[in-house]
């Protein structure tokens, strides 16, 4: 789910958005190569897609240069922008200042040159073209909905022409030119419940992805982050995402927060693990057991992206070091309680141990989960085996300033 991490706006699974998956194992020993019909530019597997959060500009002081800085944008494919609004059955600007108003100096600009006052194109948006400009192969799709803001996608799946109308508008405006190569949608959840519960029907979704694949044609990408609850009757099967899967170039399934300390007692469990594990809380809630239910349905697994997160989650209070521990609510985060970056994690709890192919962490009684750069490792080995079309991850600013978990993922 994405939502907390953000101030609340996409996120990673959050309370309700427990993911789910059905019990998979480390199975297939093939490397299927063929890539997505819709997207030959790249061999299957090697697509690595990265959000950039809007609000990251602010307390976090994460801009589009650090994507340079870091290293990231030498091994990314993609990039997400994190978040439009879907309101009025439409697709919305979320934070114009941030997006288009905001004047860089030359010390924060990727180029290294300042903004002037009346320069038609400022903010994320013009310092993402500089980007593309230094990296001509980087491709970027504006994100729209989140934890957040997918409350509006019920009033957009009444009319999908409409809103795909709407998106290609906004998407691309004449005044960021350039900027964007698709859209993805973030709908947490069709027909099941998020942050806000969804009535719109098995079909609002496929629907939904019909019109905006049929509005953006095929020289534009159409992705999609959807659930990752597997578990029998749960969030995949509430919504025809096999249905779906024609009209989209990928899906990046939410292979993250499957546990968090909004369960406050615990018991404490990886967010991100790839396997079961004995004693893990819930049946078919791992990665594996996710990619396994999609691919079951007939989604080409050229079209699943892996999803890692670059970020922890934790409770306090905690006795045990094995997972299983009773806690008695969240640990503290930076700016967010149950959860921190990465960058932040190796440093104030580094890992104790390892479950499930993901790591975690016990500091005095705070426990951590999170993925390292050798986690990702046996990740990566596990997307290469299912022949998986790549790997994306929530989100840029977690990681170290000098990109240790992006460069595990390549």
């Amino acid at each position: 789910m994405h939502t907390p991490h953000r101030f609340t706006v996409r996120a990673l699974v959050s309370a309700a958005c427990t993911a789910a998956l059905g019990a998979g194992l480390l199975a297939g020993t093939g490397t299927a190569t063929a890539a997505a019909p819709s997207a030959p530019r790249l061999a299957a597997g090697s697509k690595v897609v990265g959000y950039f959060t809007e609000w990251g500009t602010y307390d976090r002081k994460y801009y589009v240069k650090n994507i340079e800085t870091s290293g990231s944008a030498a091994k990314l494919t993609h990039i997400n922008y994190a978040f439009g609004n879907v309101t009025g059955g439409k697709c919305a600007m979320g934070d114009s200042y941030a997006a288009t108003d905001r004047a860089y100096t030359a010390a924060e600009s990727v180029d290294g040159v300042a903004d002037t006052w009346d320069q038609p194109l400022r903010g994320n948006f013009n310092q993402l073209l500089k980007l593309k400009k230094k990296h001509p192969g980087l491709k970027v799709l504006w994100s729209f909905g989140g934890w957040t803001w997918s409350g509006g996608f019920g009033e957009a799946a009444k009319n999908p022409a409409a809103f795909a109308q709407s998106c290609y508008d906004l998407v691309k405006n004449s005044k960021w030119a350039g900027v964007f190569d698709g859209i993805d949608i973030d709908w947490e959840y069709p027909n099941a419940c998020g942050n806000t519960c969804d009535t719109s029907g098995r079909e609002a979704f496929k629907n939904l992805m019909a019109a905006l694949r049929s509005k953006f044609g095929s020289g534009s990408l159409v992705t999609a982050a959807i659930t990752a609850d597997a578990t029998s009757g749960g969030k995949i099967d509430a919504a025809n995402y096999a249905g779906a899967a024609q009209y989209v170039d990928w899906y990046n399934p939410m292979t993250y927060d499957y546990f968090g300390a909004w369960d406050a007692t615990g018991p404490t469990a990886p967010h991100s693990p790839l396997t079961s594990y004995s004693g893990i809380p819930k049946a078919d809630y791992n990665t594996s057991a996710t990619i396994a239910k999609l691919k079951g349905l007939g989604v080409p697994a050229s079209k699943l992206l892996l999803g890692i997160g670059f970020y922890g989650r934790g409770w306090t209070g905690v006795t045990q070091a094995a997972p299983g521990g009773t806690a008695t609510g969240p640990a503290a985060g930076t700016y967010e309680q149950g959860i921190d970056d990465y960058k932040v994690l190796k440093t104030k709890c580094p890992a104790t141990g390892t479950v499930g192919g993901t790591a975690y962490a016990k500091c005095g009684s705070d426990w951590w989960s999170y993925d390292t750069p050798s986690t990702i490792a046996t990740k990566m080995t596990y997307k290469n085996q299912q022949g998986l079309g790549g790997t994306f991850f929530w989100e840029l600013s977690g990681d170290t300033a000098n990109g240790e978990l992006i460069k595990a993922i390549n």
